[in-house]
């Protein structure tokens, strides 16, 4: 937690990067500052923040304002808890899925035949 009286800490580096520039015309800005906080002159650029492999693209909105760069590039990469439980569930929604895909198209054949 950074004190309030030394105001938030964004990256100079990334300040120069993006000063003079408009937000459509600049294309991706790669950063490696995942500590920077977002500042209201960042909206509407496009970051390429670095999560320690690549680079992934964050599109700054203003609700992002005051949260940092780092929260919105991920470190770590979820895939999915396994196991037979899961495999169930996932083969229940697939069959509920086809299900009403199937019901969506009967009802749209009675619709053309009346």
């Amino acid at each position: 937690m950074r004190s309030l009286k030394k105001g938030p800490y964004v990256d100079p580096k990334l300040l120069k990067k993006i000063s003079g520039k408009r937000p459509t015309e600049a294309g991706v800005i790669k950063t490696w500052a995942r500590r920077s906080q977002i500042a209201p002159e960042m909206v509407g650029f496009t970051f390429g923040v670095h999560n320690g492999k690549e680079h992934l693209a964050v599109l700054v909105t203003e609700d992002m304002v005051g949260h940092r760069l780092g929260e919105f590039s991920l470190t770590r990469k979820f895939i999915r808890h396994g196991g037979k439980i899961q495999k169930e569930i996932e083969q229940k929604k697939k069959e509920s899925e086809i299900a009403a895909a199937k019901s969506a198209t009967a009802t749209a054949a009675d619709a053309t035949k009346k």
